[in-house]
């Protein structure tokens, strides 16, 4: 259980602030205590991070900041290396954060991946930039990632993948290859790369076809290896990394390496498409062709942006997959409960998708659920443009705060049974006031949160429809950070045919 300590302000107190609503940091900056005055979490980065690399806290990085929570309070400094950071995790200290992002809202940029784009003369997509270059990109991007209309254009690519995704695993079923019970995540893994192919450059990879190109495991690979050598890279100087031409360095530009000339091969295909087809019989092909149709961004920066999204989207729709496939197995009652409403509102759709979504609030509720035990981020990080005050703390503009994803997501003073697997918590009439962050908030949330949530929405009512989830493990699952948050040991899952 959290307990506030270490800052001045008893246990009931801070509980009283979290259930009544009202920032616990609303005094006047006159008041409040100085900068220096934050707990802090040792005082010599350089100590720490060696500390935490001999103790495996990179990869138990979630544990480490709930247990300096627990330790120190709401709030506190944290020094790593040459960086410093204050961490925080209240969602009414989450609103004074986003209230204080500006037009031009900065977060803590990749040095490593920045890195690799310089070393290769790539450019960076919007993930990798900050201001005014970032807003003027961004705003282009949205019309066609993740307004209402884009969902509505790219929702039925994501359909069409879901339905091929079902009777591939009805073919399995019937041959008698999926009797057990399996590790899913590979398969999930395709099937998030398929459908996320399908809707940036309207094409297909048949990674559910009895032959599939060796390339597609390569790319789900070099994802896997970007992510885990980018957390070495990310304290240690990068500069002396690359001098020394370290193993995490060669691994790391290696993988996107291949990531990017994955990018130039679809790029020289679909522009080759696209000249063969007459300008008047083009209908919608996906996210990329209408950005290149557009013009308003240089091939190369949509390109840039095209690795970014595919990485993101894959990453998040397959993990989040396979921890609401695990939830459901070891809670059938509310596996049942979403079924029924899938069903319920499949029928009424009538093969409208857009009106599909629309009509699933448990199932919308459930990945909610799943966000908050499983948040694929750990953290969000802003730099506020002004200087702010949270918990009755200073905080300097240009100061880099990261608000903690797991910690506030396991928080019993946030979250009653914060262990307890309950979609409907989402569904009250209590207050959601910034719990439900998963994606970020504000004009710098994730780019790719529509692509996901689509996708993850349609994939489960489709396997709903269709089968039972099931698992013998009761255990509770191990979770590691490698960039993101991920299970040690993925769960052995079953599906079984369902019928009405």
């Amino acid at each position: 259980m959290l307990l506030p300590k270490g800052n001045g302000q008893c246990s009931g107190c801070w509980s009283r602030s979290v259930s009544a609503g009202r920032p616990p940091n609303s005094r006047e900056h006159g008041g409040a205590q100085p900068y220096e005055a934050i707990p802090l979490a040792g005082d010599h980065g350089w100590l720490n991070l060696y500390h935490l690399w001999r103790t495996d806290g990179f990869f138990n990085r979630h544990r480490v900041m709930t247990e300096n929570f627990n330790r120190l309070g709401p709030i506190y400094r944290e020094k790593l290396g040459n960086k410093e950071s204050v961490n925080i995790f209240l969602p009414d200290d989450i609103a004074v954060l986003f209230q204080s992002e500006g037009m031009s809202p900065n977060r803590m940029l990749l040095d490593a991946w920045v890195a690799h784009r310089d070393y290769r003369n790539h450019k960076c997509g919007i993930f990798l930039k900050n201001g005014e270059v970032w807003r003027s990109e961004r705003l282009v991007l949205n019309k066609e990632v993740i307004s209402p209309s884009a969902v509505s254009k790219f929702s039925p690519l994501v359909d069409l993948v879901a339905q091929e995704f079902t009777d591939f695993v009805e073919r399995e079923l019937e041959a008698g290859r999926w009797l057990a019970e399996i590790n899913m995540l590979p398969i999930l893994f395709r099937l998030s790369l398929e459908s996320s192919f399908h809707l940036l450059y309207g094409d297909r990879l048949g990674l559910f076809a009895e032959k599939v190109d060796s390339s597609s495991d390569r790319f789900i690979q070099a994802v896997e290896e970007m992510l885990q050598t980018t957390i070495p890279l990310l304290y240690i100087p990068l500069e002396l990394a690359k001098w020394l031409n370290v193993k995490p360095w060669r691994d790391h530009v290696a993988a996107w390496d291949f990531l990017f000339e994955h990018a130039d091969q679809c790029f020289g295909q679909l522009l080759h498409k696209l000249q063969n087809v007459p300008e008047g019989e083009r209908k919608y092909l996906g996210i990329i062709p209408e950005l290149i149709d557009q013009a308003k961004l240089p091939i190369d920066i949509i390109k840039a942006n095209s690795v970014e999204l595919m990485v993101g989207s894959v990453e998040t729709t397959a993990h989040t997959l396979l921890f609401t496939l695990f939830e459901l197995a070891r809670n059938p009652s509310i596996q049942t409960a979403l079924r029924d409403e899938a069903t319920a509102a499949y029928r009424e759709a009538q093969g409208d998708v857009c009106k599909l979504m629309s009509s699933v609030p448990l199932l919308r509720a459930a990945i909610k659920e799943t966000l908050r035990l499983y948040p694929i981020g750990l953290t969000l990080q802003r730099y506020p443009v002004r200087d702010i005050v949270i918990q009755n703390y200073h905080i300097p503009a240009g100061t880099m705060v990261m608000a903690g994803l797991y910690t506030m997501g396991r928080s019993p003073e946030i979250f009653p049974e914060p262990e307890r697997y309950n979609p409907g918590r989402w569904l009250t009439s209590d207050r959601n006031y910034f719990q439900a962050v998963n994606f970020g908030f504000g004009m710098r949330q994730c780019i790719g949160r529509r692509i996901a949530e689509a996708e993850i929405g349609i994939f489960l009512i489709h396997i709903l429809r269709k089968f039972q989830i099931v698992t013998k493990s009761e255990a509770d699952l191990k979770l590691i950070y490698g960039f993101i948050v991920m299970v040690e040991d993925p769960p052995l899952l079953a599906f079984r045919p369902f019928t009405d």
